[in-house]
């Protein structure tokens, strides 16, 4: 493994998880009594990222090159940490074009449902832990 990758992936992580925090508080501070508890701002930040992958992934296929090391820092690590959802996206749609559509549909399936189970288990260690 390349350090000046994992460097890359490193700083684009720092980067993303900053910007998530701005404009989700952001967002907050415009909707908030608008939003009655509904996550806007994680909502937000997951479709725009997903968006900027879709347009980073074809246009770094089709138009532009860049180096492994900026490629890591733009999707891996700043569009991995600012969102919660653009590499399953594009996961999802990689599967789907390619014709693999059970696969797709068994991975959104599956991401959604275990990822909330998951959640849900951990709660549930804690608290009969703590009882």
């Amino acid at each position: 493994m390349q350090y000046t990758v994992l460097a890359s992936v490193a700083l684009g992580g720092a980067l993303g998880a900053l910007g998530r925090y701005v404009m989700v508080s952001q967002v907050g501070h415009w909707f908030g009594p608008m939003l009655a508890g509904f996550p806007l701002g994680t909502l937000s930040v997951n479709v725009l990222g997903s968006f900027v992958m879709g347009l980073l992934v074809e246009f770094m296929a089709i138009v532009w090159s860049p180096s492994p090391e900026l490629r890591a820092l733009l999707t891996v690590g700043f569009l991995g940490a600012f969102t919660t959802f653009s590499t399953f996206s594009m996961e999802a749609v990689l599967l789907y074009e390619r014709g693999a559509l059970l696969q797709a549909a068994g991975y959104v399936g599956a991401s959604v449902v275990l990822s909330i189970a998951g959640f849900a288990a951990g709660l549930y260690l804690v608290r009969i832990s703590l009882a």
